[in-house]
């Protein structure tokens, strides 16, 4: 039986986004559904503040599918920070970094079968990320947990250069890596959405989100070349 999937949307991205992609999943007979997010979902987390909001809404989700599939295994699809955010869904350890007083803990590693991680910035020296992706790779170094598929897409479309045609990709990659000149999605350098011992997959030509010019990650094209994976 196909496994059911939940798409997790990324920053600031809202569900509707994601609809093409959720359809399509679903006439290839995958249970699909998509995080219920609106951009005022993540007003709270402005600032490298706290996910929880994000999070609960995943949990939720999630429920919603197992109630539905009690007898199977889920995948999760993380698009940019939906990547990272769900690491922290998985984990066992309580997140508390930003000093909640609640200790919250959804160790939903046991029901996942697969994460798979389309342009995510697994690493990130951006100062409103640090020190929640620093509480991911630390308590969840690299593909943590054992008896899950992690598949990490990049994507190859534009190569960093300090100049007006590249001004964002470069400033990105640089607040991501440190160095702006390399390849990358236009948004997250390839070094940085791979993730150690994972299934780390480099897609030419794909962009970071969804654009009138090219292709990106959840385009038909391109979902067809990672839908193995689930």
């Amino acid at each position: 039986m196909p496994r059911p999937t939940v798409i997790v949307p990324g920053y600031f991205a809202q569900a509707s986004e994601y609809s093409t992609l959720e359809n399509f999943l679903k006439e290839q007979g995958l249970p699909t559904i998509t995080v219920p997010l609106s951009k005022w979902d993540w007003l709270p987390t402005v600032g490298g503040r706290s996910m929880l909001p994000i999070l609960r809404k995943i949990d939720s989700t999630v429920e919603q599918l197992l109630q539905e599939y009690p007898e199977s295994l889920l995948n999760i699809i993380g698009h940019s920070a939906g990547g990272w955010i769900t690491r922290i869904y998985l984990g066992d350890q309580p997140y508390d970094v930003h000093g909640e007083k609640l200790e919250v803990i959804w160790s939903k590693n046991k029901q996942i079968h697969s994460l798979i991680t389309l342009g995510t910035p697994h690493r990130s020296g951006e100062y409103w990320t640090k020190k929640n992706l620093n509480f991911v790779n630390d308590n969840y170094p690299g593909a943590y947990y054992r008896d899950i598929n992690y598949i990490c897409i990049a994507g190859k479309l534009i190569y960093g250069k300090p100049d007006l045609s590249n001004w964002l990709a470069y400033n990105s990659y640089k607040l991501t890596l440190g160095s702006g000149l390399t390849w990358g999605d236009g948004i997250t350098p390839i070094e940085s959405a791979h993730l150690e011992g994972a299934n780390n997959i480099t897609l030419e030509g794909v962009g970071h989100a969804p654009n009138n010019k090219y292709p990106w990650y959840g385009s038909i094209e391109v979902a067809q070349q990672w839908l193995q994976y689930l």
